[in-house]
């Protein structure tokens, strides 16, 4: 996705990308210490932005690093959307890391750094391959379920199904099961059902996941969370991917087989976009 001018909070201050100074012994920056969330900018506003809030907390929690609250969150997210002014499509991230520490694991007695980055994207293409690779989350990771920033992993699954053509690589757990994409919730549907791999299996808790199960739940569409095979992936006839740029997005290809999409697709991702433009912050 292409990225316009790329503004930075940090320290108080909005500030342009060049600006922007975080410490060489930031633990983010030594040893991936750090927890993030990305938000879709719509009309000057992040979608979702509570619910991103407590997902951050949530993984702060579980890597033990003081939280700041939503508020001064939310009073950095407006500020820096302010100075960003208008954009046609943009993302926000959040950034809330260890600190300055040793050259280790362990961590310094100082405060955690907080940087807020927001910038101007392009929109995703409309035709969608994912492959799957043969790495896998362990769902009994120390981290498991927490958008941390040790995304390393990520980065290698993700530029393998870039020499292969595709936009997203799919991963599974340690269990065999379907897990989730190095930048995705994913859901397949199997039997007349639109199913998406449960928390057990060591995928995130998306936002765009957990807002369309909760609307579809409301609607009557059948969206559940229920264990997906490799064999369930394979003979899907629709494929989504669920985030917060992506929204729900019909994948046309895995790996190499094209996904001719459903009725119930399409109904899944026309609920969304119809519940998403209702309220910016669900």
């Amino acid at each position: 996705m292409a990225a316009g001018q790329l503004m930075v909070w940090i320290d108080g201050s909005v500030v342009p990308e060049e600006q922007a100074r975080v410490a060489a012994t930031d633990h983010g920056v030594t040893v991936g210490d750090g927890v993030f969330e990305t938000c879709k900018i719509v009309d000057r506003s992040a979608f979702g932005l509570t619910r991103h809030l407590r997902r951050l907390a949530r993984s702060a929690a579980v890597l033990e690093l003081a939280c700041p609250p939503a508020a001064v969150v939310e009073a950095a997210a407006a500020e820096l959307l302010d100075a960003l002014g208008p954009v046609p499509l943009g993302r926000l991230r959040i950034t809330l890391t260890g600190g300055r520490g040793p050259l280790g694991a362990d961590r310094g007695a100082v405060p955690p750094t907080l940087l807020l980055a927001a910038s101007a994207v392009s929109p995703w293409p409309e035709r969608i391959a994912a492959v799957t690779v043969e790495w896998c989350r362990n769902e009994r990771s120390a981290i498991a379920g927490a958008k941390t920033t040790s995304y390393a992993e990520n980065v290698v699954a993700l530029a393998t199904a870039h020499r292969r053509g595709a936009h997203e690589a799919l991963l599974p757990n340690t269990r065999g099961e379907l897990c989730e994409g190095t930048g995705s919730n994913v859901v397949v549907e199997r039997d007349d059902v639109l199913v998406t791999p449960p928390l057990s299996s060591g995928c995130l808790a998306g936002v765009t996941r957990e807002l369309l199960l909760e609307w579809a739940a409301e609607e009557g569409l059948p969206v559940i969370e229920d264990v997906v095979t490799p064999a369930d992936l394979a003979a899907a006839p629709e494929v989504l991917l669920t985030s917060s740029t992506r929204d729900v997005q019909h994948v046309a290809e895995v790996d190499g087989r094209p996904v001719p999409g459903t009725a119930l697709g399409k109904a899944a991702a026309e609920l969304f976009a119809r519940r998403a433009a209702q309220h910016v912050d669900p």
